[in-house]
């Protein structure tokens, strides 16, 4: 679900990457590397969002330089924060995802977002959240429609200790049907996940 090859990123001088691979169907894979090593360029890079000096990435086999719009519409991207929409409300944001994926709000998404204790913020605006609630309304859109990967940065960060069980059971969920990529520093959160391990040296080489 999940294909890079050859991905490289550099900023002036500084090399931050290069040559990366990883190829994977499903499953999670939590991307564990020392601070500023580039780990949130490349998720960035993974989702779209940002464009890489060399090579390419195919979400459920549709690659990102020829086919972006297929790509990315197999695709969840779950940022380490995000303030893009600071007037839109949790709910309009998922109502907005359900459409856009040709699905629905449906009781059981619903449900989610009340595991992770959203009930109270979901009619809050993104501005009028916290940190953690903005990734909660982020993750809940995860189990809207039919995406084929998942990226997410730091997901787990600002979470409390129920909400990162419920966040490590829908990993494990979605993870047997597609491709969750994510960085984390937590070992204990990783291994709830039952990821994966890497680092930027593991797919450094040629798959």
């Amino acid at each position: 679900m999940l294909r890079f090859d050859n991905l490289s990123k550099r900023y002036s001088d500084r090399v931050l990457f290069e040559g990366l691979h990883f190829d994977a169907t499903s499953g999670c894979v939590a991307l564990n590397d020392e601070s500023g090593s580039g780990k949130s360029t490349l998720l960035a890079i993974l989702a779209g969002a940002l464009e890489a000096d060399s090579g390419d990435v195919w979400l459920g086999g549709h690659s990102l330089r020829t086919a972006p719009h297929a790509a990315q519409a197999l695709l969840t991207y779950v940022p380490e924060d995000s303030m893009n929409w600071p007037d839109q409300t949790g709910r309009d944001y998922l109502r907005q995802i359900a459409s856009a994926r040709h699905t629905a709000l449906t009781d059981d998404v619903l449900a989610l977002a009340e595991r992770f204790g959203l009930a109270p913020h979901l009619d809050k605006r993104f501005e009028q959240m916290s940190y953690g609630s903005r990734k909660k309304v982020f993750l809940t859109a995860a189990a809207l429609g039919d995406t084929r990967v998942l990226i997410a940065d730091e997901p787990a960060g600002g979470l409390d200790a129920s909400a990162r069980a419920v966040l490590a059971e829908l990993f494990r969920t979605l993870g047997t049907t597609r491709t969750v990529f994510f960085t984390s520093y937590d070992e204990g959160f990783t291994q709830a996940c039952e990821a994966t391990r890497v680092c930027f040296a593991d797919l450094a080489g040629h798959p």
